[in-house]
């Protein structure tokens, strides 16, 4: 075995992970790795000079998509990246399954030292007890990480199954949370821990019976929607604002029909393991890459329902499985037999890229009389409202667009614009970033929720009832985590800041993609049009498409001609 050289005058990045998926606290878990760390190269003179800790990322994420792990990869290659090293306080945190071997020939191709304290030092690429050590470590990763998911997926599966025991989550519309009686276990208890279960919500509730009366009575699913938006009946997303701001919620859909249909909560048992998550490779091609998860529905005999009643029942057991058979029957009657998934060779150029001006959803790929098209069928789904004046199905004639979108990035980014171009990204950033309302509601709701716990925690101190005021406590709780959710996402929504430098260097990179824009095939630009972050947003009545390309400033394409983009247009 090759001796372990003296970190003696050596500088160290210091690399770590937490998750914050089981309420770790990231500090307290940074502060012990980094002490570890420490501890095994201070003896010798090492120090550490930087750090690269990731926050809120899976074990399983490969390092490259890991933010501060890539930018040490990213480090790695610059010969004055400004240390010598790289120590480890737990392996365990940062590598999983074979992510070791993946990573360590990159540390040995820079010559730089990777350091944990279960080999006492650095990590001997050429020691087969080195690398078995860390093999294991990283396979011990995996089997903590999936028995802690089959531990829970199990007690969760239990609690439902026996005990009817409210979940978590958003409480389905029609129902809201409600204090049902201190936490089980004793410790949480004492914490002031309560378990929370569904009550009928006064205002919702009758809309949920009204939906499965009428659909019983033979309403179909748009007529009931339709009954509901011209009753004012605020939709679910629109008596929730605070949750679906990513919503319009101008009307009811038929999509939000049949999903209250379909849910068996409304009979009063708890339902859990409708859905599951399911680890799918990025890349078949490239397994390194790792996998992301993707929500997939279970087939009904799955779900796991509770024995008995678990709250109010807003509908009977009968009126449920009634309802479940006439949608069974009139989807049967729809498509009689299993079809094949849908395959298509047609190639859209702007597909994901184009949403339309009027209700701000993506626009669907469409081929019609021999063209494609883009088009947005929004009334085929929502309720006509006096929110939204949407015409029954807006089009978009894909060739209409494709030559005055390919002249103006030819424009922009050309040679002889590059400066103005990098004075018009950097006007951008300075306006560009999350909605100042948004974010000042976030920090208000957020300062009033801390005002409320420490009023609460008051009234305990002076002899409240503890019951009543545990109840406030929880509810403060809640509105804290979802303000502070809310506040998260805003901040996270910022576009990064780029120096002049660097936009130079994009602009540049780019510019190489100008000229094979304009020469090739519609099919073939959808990559190149991505490369440059575009995002179309088509305004029907006015005939006009809005193109932005982040993080450079909106302008608007020349007006389309009349009938060149609707095909029905006489």
């Amino acid at each position: 075995m090759t001796a372990t050289p003296s970190p003696t005058a050596l500088a160290f990045a210091f690399a770590g992970r937490v998750s914050t998926e089981d309420l770790q606290d990231p500090e307290t878990s940074r502060n012990w790795q980094r002490t570890r760390a420490e501890a095994l190269i201070t003896p010798a003179g090492g120090r550490i000079v930087t750090e690269f800790f990731d926050v809120g990322y899976s074990r399983s994420l490969p390092w490259k998509r890991r933010p501060r792990a890539a930018a040490l990869l990213a480090a790695l290659k610059d010969p004055d990246r400004g240390f010598d090293a790289v120590v480890i306080g737990e392996p365990q945190r940062v590598f999983y399954g074979n992510q070791y071997g993946l990573t360590q020939p990159v540390f040995a191709h820079y010559g730089v030292q990777l350091w944990v304290p279960e080999v006492g030092g650095a990590v001997d690429p050429d020691s087969e007890a080195h690398d078995l050590v860390m093999s294991v470590f990283g396979g011990m990763s995996k089997g903590e990480r999936t028995r802690i998911k089959i531990r829970v997926r199990t007690a969760m599966a239990s609690q439902a199954a026996l005990e009817g025991r409210y979940l978590g989550g958003r409480p389905p519309y029609g129902y809201r949370l409600a204090d049902a009686g201190p936490h089980p276990n004793p410790i949480k208890a004492r914490d002031g821990k309560r378990l929370r279960c569904l009550e009928p919500d006064p205002t919702a509730a009758p809309v949920i019976q009204r939906i499965f009366a009428e659909y019983l009575r033979g309403k179909g699913l748009y007529a009931i929607a339709e009954g509901l938006t011209r009753d004012n009946i605020p939709c679910p997303s629109a008596h929730d604002r605070a949750r679906n701001p990513h919503r319009h919620g101008n009307a009811w859909a038929k999509s939000a029909i049949r999903a209250i249909l379909l849910n068996p909560r409304y009979t009063g048992h708890q339902v859990w393991n409708r859905q599951r998550k399911d680890e799918v490779l990025l890349d078949v091609e490239d397994v390194a890459l790792g996998h992301i998860t993707k929500l997939r529905w279970n087939d009904p005999e799955k779900w796991i329902k509770s024995a008995g009643l678990a709250h109010e029942p807003l509908i009977t057991t009968g009126d449920f499985e009634q309802a479940q058979l006439k949608l069974a029957t009139k989807s049967a009657a729809t498509h009689p037999v299993e079809r094949k998934p849908r395959t298509t060779d047609r190639t859209y150029a702007l597909r994901g890229l184009l949403r339309c001006g009027l209700c701000e959803r993506k626009m669907q790929g469409n081929f019609n009389n021999g063209h494609p098209h883009y088009r947005c069928r929004y009334p085929s789904e929502y309720a006509q409202s006096r929110a939204l004046d949407h015409p029954l199905t807006v089009y978009l004639r894909e060739d209409a667009l494709l030559p005055a979108l390919d002249s103006w990035i030819g424009t922009v980014f050309a040679p002889g614009r590059l400066k103005c171009t990098i004075h018009e990204m950097q006007e951008a950033q300075a306006v560009s970033g999350p909605d100042p309302v948004a974010l000042e509601a976030a920090r208000r709701d957020l300062d009033t929720s801390a005002a409320r716990l420490t009023s609460y925690r008051a009234a305990l101190d002076a002899g409240g009832d503890p019951a009543t005021v545990a109840g406030w406590i929880n509810e403060a709780r809640l509105d804290q985590t979802t303000a502070q959710q809310r506040l998260n996402q805003l901040t996270a929504e910022a576009p990064p800041t780029l120096t002049a430098d660097q936009i130079q260097a994009l602009i540049t990179e780019l510019g190489n993609l100008t000229d094979r824009l304009m020469q090739a095939t519609p099919a073939r630009k959808a990559p190149l049009y991505e490369a440059f972050g575009l995002n179309l947003t088509y305004n029907a009545k006015k005939r006009i498409v809005t193109v932005e390309s982040r993080p450079a400033s909106s302008m608007c394409v020349s007006k389309c001609p009349r009938g060149d983009l609707n095909p029905h247009a006489r």
